[in-house]
C-alpha cells in the first residue's frame, strides 16, 4: 500500500474513533437507557464535551470524502509522490491534533491546525494537476 492509502486508512480509523467518542460522551450525559431506546421525542442539547466531539466529527466528515477522493484519484492517475504523501501526512496528523484541541476547547490554535490540515488536502488536489 502507498503511504497515502495507509494514511487514508488511518483517517477512516480516526472517523470511527470520533463516532465512538461522540456517542460515548452523549451516552454518559443521557444514560444507557437513552442510547438503547428509540430516541423518540425531544433530546436535550449536548453538554460541552459531547457538543465539541459532535462538532469535531461533523467537521471531519466535511473534508473526509474530499480527502478520500483526492488520494484515490492521485493513485489512479499515477500522481502520488512526495507532494501527495506530505499532504496526506499533514491532513491526517492535523485532523488528530484538531480533535484534541476541539475537545479541550482551545480556540485559535485549533483554527490554525484546521488550516494546516486543509492545506494538506489542497496539496493533494494540486498534485492532480501537476
Amino acid at each position: 500500500m502507498t503511504p497515502e492509502f495507509i494514511l487514508l486508512a488511518g483517517a477512516l480509523v480516526l472517523a470511527l474513533v470520533q463516532i465512538m467518542a461522540a456517542g460515548a460522551a452523549r451516552t454518559a450525559e443521557l444514560g444507557a437507557k437513552w442510547n438503547a431506546g428509540p430516541r423518540d421525542g425531544d433530546t436535550p442539547p449536548p453538554g460541552k464535551l459531547a457538543g465539541r466531539l459532535m462538532r469535531a466529527q461533523a467537521n471531519l466528515f466535511e473534508t473526509l470524502p474530499l480527502f478520500a477522493a483526492a488520494v484515490i484519484m492521485a493513485h489512479v492517475a499515477g500522481k502520488d509522490g512526495l507532494v501527495t504523501s506530505v499532504g496526506a501526512h499533514v491532513y491526517v496528523l492535523g485532523r488528530v491534533v484538531y480533535l484534541g484541541l476541539y475537545a479541550l476547547g482551545i480556540p485559535y490554535l485549533r483554527s490554525l491546525v484546521w488550516l494546516a490540515s486543509t492545506g494538506g488536502l489542497v496539496a493533494i488536489i494540486v498534485a492532480l494537476f501537476l
